[in-house]
């Protein structure tokens, strides 16, 4: 069974940092590319970032510089790194991997940035 369960989401000042994680299980993780989504609320989901099997990595363009892509193939982790959050970062963030026609998802983590 493959599983992807993201952590780390949680309330955040604007400005602060945050850490998302994403641990999968069930398939043969160095082999896929793995991405992070979010959906806020009342918009479509959107790509964040990604990461591929041989470490090449590409960001939504306006967020390049705050935000960093990184796996860990020895802990089957992909990472999400936020840097100087903002009101507008508020969403369910979800990490995906995919591989060909082999498409799945996690859950999602909420990461709400507010005062």
């Amino acid at each position: 069974q493959v599983q992807l369960v993201e952590s780390g989401g949680e309330l955040v000042q604007p400005g602060g940092s945050l850490r998302l994680s994403c641990l999968v299980s069930g398939i043969q993780f160095s082999d896929y590319v793995m991405s992070w989504h979010r959906q806020a609320p009342g918009k479509q989901r959107e790509w964040v970032a990604l990461i591929t099997s041989g470490g090449h990595i590409n960001y939504e363009q306006t967020l390049t510089g705050r935000f960093t892509i990184a796996r860990d193939n020895a802990k089957n982790t992909v990472y999400l790194q936020m840097h100087r959050v903002k009101p507008e970062d508020t969403a369910v963030y979800f990490c995906r991997a995919n591989r060909n026609t082999e498409d799945y998802w996690g859950q999602g983590t909420q990461v709400t940035v507010a005062s």
